[in-house]
C-alpha cells in the first residue's frame, strides 16, 4: 500500500518499527484516540515480502504498525511517548532475542511534521539521558507497506498464552497499562 494511501478525513496515519509487530500493536490497539493498527513490512526492496522473507533478513524490511490515528484524542507526539518506552531505541537491529534489520527501531513518517516531532522527541530523550547509550532509532520517510499475513494480525488477542507472548509481548502491554493508564480505552 502507498504511504500516501486514502487516510479516512480527520485522521492520521503513524508507521513504526521496534521490534516484533506483535508487541507493538498489542500495546497500540489499547490506545484511547488510535482507531486501526495494522502488522507489516516497510522499508525494503522486495514487492509483496513474506513473513519468512523479511525474517530471512534479506529485504530489508522492517516489521512495523501501521496506526490510524484521531489527532484530536491522541497526539503523534504521545504516539512517540509510548513507542519509546515500550521498546529499547538504543540497540541497532534487535530487541530482546529477535535479532536481524527486520527487528530495528525506526520511525517512518508520513509528513514533514511527523520528521520534525520525532527529531524533537530523540533530540530531547539523549539530551535527558534516559539511556545510557544513544538513541539509534531510524527517522525515513514512509514507503510502501505491506500487509503482514492474517495470522499475524491482532496476534496477542488472540494467542495471548502463547510462549513468545507471555514472556515478550504481555510484559510490554502491562508495562504501557502501569505508565500511561490515562491512555487507555475504557473498556464497555
Amino acid at each position: 500500500m502507498d504511504p500516501a494511501a486514502a487516510v479516512p478525513a480527520g485522521k492520521e496515519v503513524a508507521t513504526l518499527a521496534g521490534g516484533c509487530f506483535w508487541c507493538l500493536e498489542a500495546v497500540y490497539d489499547g490506545m484511547k484516540g488510535v482507531e486501526a493498527v495494522e502488522s507489516g513490512y516497510m522499508g525494503g526492496r522486495t514487492v509483496n515480502p513474506t513473513y519468512e522473507q523479511v525474517c530471512g533478513g534479506d529485504t530489508g524490511h522492517a516489521e512495523v504498525v501501521r496506526i490510524t490515528f484521531d489527532p484530536a484524542v491522541v497526539s503523534f507526539g504521545e504516539l512517540l511517548e509510548v513507542f519509546f518506552v515500550i521498546h529499547d531505541p538504543t540497540t541497532l537491529n534487535y530487541q530482546g532475542n529477535d535479532a536481524g534489520t527486520q527487528y530495528r527501531s525506526a520511525i517512518f513518517h508520513h509528513s514533514p511534521q511527523q520528521k520534525a516531532a520525532a527529531g524533537e522527541v530523540i533530540a530531547r530523550l539523549d539530551a535527558a539521558g534516559v539511556w545510557k547509550r544513544p538513541i539509534v532509532t531510524e527517522v525515513v520517510p514512509a514507503s510502501a507497506f505491506y500487509p503482514a499475513e492474517d495470522y499475524h494480525q491482532k496476534y496477542f488477542a488472540r494467542n495471548p498464552h502463547q510462549p513468545y507472548c507471555r514472556m515478550v509481548v504481555e510484559p510490554k502491554v502491562a508495562k504501557f497499562r502501569r505508565q500511561f493508564l490515562e491512555k487507555l480505552k475504557k473498556t464497555a
